[in-house]
């Protein structure tokens, strides 16, 4: 027999509710960027039957008190309790066991429904008592989602949506890589004003200036991997490390991954990159993510010339484009970009402009595909 729901907590005010999902918000970016699992926060709030705190009329336990913070807590990464089991640790750890009956769970992401490392969240929440949870974006993966049904089967008050916009920007591409099943893909290119990556020699070293590069060694170090072609390897023989602005490594670098049918030369500078490279030799780049993704690995910076980048865009795996622009004109055949499977104007591939950053002299344009809204029509019964 499914569980009588108890009555429904007071609710907290909604103005409550959003500075504890700041508060969130502010505890997850404590986490890991990189990585396999999101960066969560979790901040317990007392509800109107908490059991713990002082027996006054001022109380946290008090019909009338206004909401205040009892517990906090955010994932530190792949092994390690999750948000809200570290919250609710700590809450015991402070005010003893029992601590979370009838309060309020305000958390960044859906409390996962599944056990993988640790435990299901889900579970947590009902076995600590909490009688509402409030959450921001729902949890798209196939084996993790399904938390906000389990509490509401459970008897608990479950509200979704609080911050969704703000949180889903700062999720980002996890919540891409959980909802395909990839990395979240970001192809990079550095172009004069008329759309040359290279002048008709094929040097490129260098199109923009100093500033705009050292942003891209930035946008490196925050990936978990770095893909580029064959073709750039044996042209270029790139290091694909991430630096400063003296030259010096950054504390995080990506994983090299050289996707391509031709043998990468024992001397090249990729096999001496502080992580180990990975090789495809394949052109199948769906595969290629794929593999990439039962790594762990949920961002992909592609950083491969033309013939890789054009690749990416018409197999439609594309999430984020940086286009650096430099004034300044090449001319010639060495175009930024290749065939991208485009053969008439109506078959463009348009996209939404994300924001602009000026670089020094040079523009960097953040844009996304475009998202084609669809109508369908549904027969009556």
């Amino acid at each position: 027999m499914a569980p009588v729901a108890a009555p429904a907590p007071e609710a907290a005010p909604d103005a409550v509710l959003e500075t504890a999902m700041r508060r969130a918000l502010m505890l997850a970016a404590n986490g890991p960027a990189t990585g396999v699992n999101p960066r969560v926060g979790c901040v317990i709030l007392s509800g109107p039957n908490t059991t713990s705190g002082p027996n006054t009329a001022s109380g946290p336990n008090s019909a009338n008190a206004e909401p205040i913070v009892l517990a906090e807590g955010w994932h530190r990464g792949s092994g390690t309790p999750h948000a809200e089991v570290d919250a609710l640790s700590n809450l015991v750890a402070r005010l003893g066991p029992g601590a979370a009956r009838g309060a309020t769970a305000v958390v960044t992401l859906e409390p996962c429904n599944h056990t993988g490392r640790t435990g299901p969240c889900a579970e947590a929440l009902i076995a600590a008592g909490i009688a509402r949870v409030v959450y921001a974006v729902a949890d798209p993966g196939s084996h993790s989602s399904g938390g906000a049904e389990t509490l509401r089967a459970a008897g608990i008050t479950v509200q979704g949506g609080l911050l969704a916009r703000e949180s889903t920007d700062f999720l980002g591409d996890w919540l891409v890589a959980a909802r395909l099943g990839r990395p979240f893909v970001t192809v990079k290119w550095a172009a004069s004003l008329d759309g040359r990556a290279a002048a008709r020699d094929g040097s490129s070293q260098w199109i923009t200036g100093g500033p705009a590069r050292l942003d891209v060694h930035r946008r490196r170090g925050a990936a978990d991997a770095i893909v580029v072609g064959t073709g750039t390897v044996l042209a270029d023989d790139p290091s694909l490390t991430a630096r400063d602005a003296a030259g010096d490594l950054l504390p995080a670098q990506p994983i090299p991954v050289v996707v391509g049918r031709r043998a990468t030369p024992d001397a090249a500078a990729v096999r001496r990159h502080p992580q180990p490279a990975l090789f495809y030799a394949t052109d199948d780049l769906a595969a290629v993510l794929a593999d990439l993704a039962t790594r762990g690995i949920r961002s992909a910076f592609v950083e491969g010339g033309p013939t890789l980048a054009s690749a990416f865009v018409a197999a439609g795996l594309v999430d984020e484009y940086l286009v650096y622009l430099a004034p300044t004109l090449l001319g010639g055949p060495r175009l930024a970009l290749g065939d991208i499977g485009v053969d008439t104007i109506s078959g463009q591939r348009r996209l939404t402009i994300d924001h602009l950053e000026r670089l020094g002299d040079d523009v960097l344009i953040v844009a996304r595909p475009r998202i084609v809204a669809t109508t369908s029509t549904t027969k009556g019964a």
